[in-house]
């Protein structure tokens, strides 16, 4: 859904800020129609001998689904930060194996620097935006691999340090793919419409519990809607972990480079 979509890519302010506009109009609605003179009656009618325990049905499987959906925008949070982790990591390994293996391979850090460069300054803002991998970043990678796997490169730095540096390579490029591959995960927007209508379940609920009683009608939807802005922006600000208001950024990798380029 692109509203969904548009609304998780918004700013904290924003994403709070529209949230508690949506239950503030529903809950003033739902105090509206209680209690004006020609839907009262009906109301009142229906309402009536419903037990307050019955708000805890609904509750339940609210606090159940908010439950699902929060570990799940936590778990892919986690993943994100452990594969950003990751891939400046290999690309710290790499870096620290060319200068021990050889003080000859000026031309293997320039490539290096260069795959990085493509990774902070094109592949990661395209990310951002709902894009996907970098032509250029592709096109840098190879050449990287290709300095690894060329002729005679496993008699110049050794053998075995050769299958460490060619290893570190594969291994940035892996953390990578991961990294591409959580980006382009679309989340499961079904999920995210449940979580709207079982809300405006309970919300309703409530608001027929205390049909009798306006003021405590009021302040039990206030309570109960302010908790569900609450919990539910927290959620939304972690939902998309490359392109939401708690995106993560590419200052690890961008760490490597500088170290790189200083380096020579």
């Amino acid at each position: 859904m692109q509203m969904l979509t548009f609304w998780l890519d918004q700013p904290i302010w924003l994403i709070f800020g529209s949230l508690a506009c949506l239950v503030l109009a529903w809950c003033l609605m739902l105090i509206a129609l209680t209690n004006m003179k020609r839907t009262r009656p009906f109301i009142v009618g229906v309402s009536t001998g419903i037990a307050p325990a019955f708000v805890g049905v609904v509750s339940v499987l609210l606090s159940l689904l908010i439950g699902f959906v929060a570990n799940d925008a936590w778990e892919r949070q986690r993943q994100a930060s452990r594969v950003v982790q990751t891939e400046s990591a290999q690309a710290r390994a790499v870096y620290n194996l060319s200068r021990s293996v050889s003080k000859d391979l000026p031309d293997f850090r320039i490539l290096l620097a260069d795959y990085i460069e493509s990774i902070v300054d094109e592949e990661w803002p395209a990310m951002a935006k709902g894009g996907k991998a970098s032509s250029r970043a592709d096109h840098a990678f190879g050449k990287l691999l290709q300095a690894v796997v060329a002729p005679n490169f496993d008699v110049v730095v050794g053998k075995a340090n050769h299958s460490a540096l060619l290893a570190a390579v594969l291994n940035l490029q892996t953390a990578r793919s991961e990294r591409l591959a959580l980006s382009e995960m679309e989340g499961d927007d079904s999920k995210w419409v449940t979580l709207f209508a079982l809300s405006a379940l309970a919300l309703l609920v409530i608001a027929a519990i205390h049909v009798e009683r306006p003021s405590s009608q009021a302040a039990s939807l206030s309570i109960f809607g302010s908790a569900l802005v609450i919990t539910l922006g927290v959620i939304a600000m972690h939902e998309r972990p490359f392109d939401g208001p708690l995106a993560l950024g590419p200052s690890l990798l961008d760490q490597v480079r500088t170290l790189v380029v200083a380096a020579g």
